[in-house]
């Protein structure tokens, strides 16, 4: 009798297990499944941060046609898809802060900022290059990553500080208790007070395993 409730405990464990798979896939709220990300209830898809990532595996073997010089590339950006993700978010985070301080940026003034680099760089494909090199930001989007670039930099002249001051640090904090970010259990977790992106385990998932590895058959 005793071994039977043994073996049924087993299997319940078991399946605790095997049910811990797909949550993990799910966002840490049941209410949004497939997400990466929750963002003020709008949810970044996993599908959506698979293809930013994949723009930028493309454009960098299109950059790196050598088959090991590639991998040597992808070996350096191991982290790429737990970083777009940052991205992505702190870009969604940054928008609200700027336009909490009524901050805008019009098209003319990224416009102006992309000529201007392209000048340094001597060439757009050169920009392109550095950005993708330096930034993991495919070419596709380097005028969105321009616009972002100039949101910091005005929300910053907006508080009367620059972007490594803790003022511009704090507004992005505030942005971020407003937007309630939900990550993903397995790309980590937002911390608020950081605006960042931040690894965490999943000591649930080890616990339940290691509770069906010690219940006997």
């Amino acid at each position: 009798m005793h071994r039977r409730s043994r073996r049924r405990s087993a299997l319940l464990l078991t399946a605790a297990i095997a049910a811990a798979a797909p949550l993990l896939a799910a966002c840490g709220n049941d209410a949004h499944p497939g997400a990466a990300a929750v963002v003020d209830d709008q949810r970044i898809t996993v599908a959506q941060l698979e293809n930013r990532v994949d723009e930028v595996r493309e454009a960098q073997r299109a950059a790196v046609p050598d088959d090991t010089q590639y991998q040597q590339v992808v070996a350096r950006t191991g982290t790429l898809t737990r970083d777009t993700l940052h991205a992505m978010v702190l870009d969604r985070v940054l928008h609200r802060a700027a336009q909490d301080a009524g901050v805008t940026v019009s098209r003319k003034e990224v416009q102006g900022m992309r000529d201007g680099l392209e000048d340094q760089a001597g060439s757009p494909e050169q920009l392109e290059t550095v950005w993708l090199q330096q930034y993991n930001v495919a070419p596709e989007r380097l005028d969105d990553n321009l616009r972002v670039q100039l949101e910091a930099q005005k929300l910053a002249q907006s508080l009367g500080t620059d972007t490594s001051r803790p003022e511009f640090w704090q507004a992005l904090s505030e942005a971020s208790k407003k937007l309630d970010i939900d990550l993903n259990p397995r790309y980590g977790a937002w911390d608020v007070q950081k605006s960042s992106r931040v690894d965490t385990g999943t000591p649930w998932v080890r616990e339940i395993a290691a509770a069906g590895a010690q219940q006997p058959a």
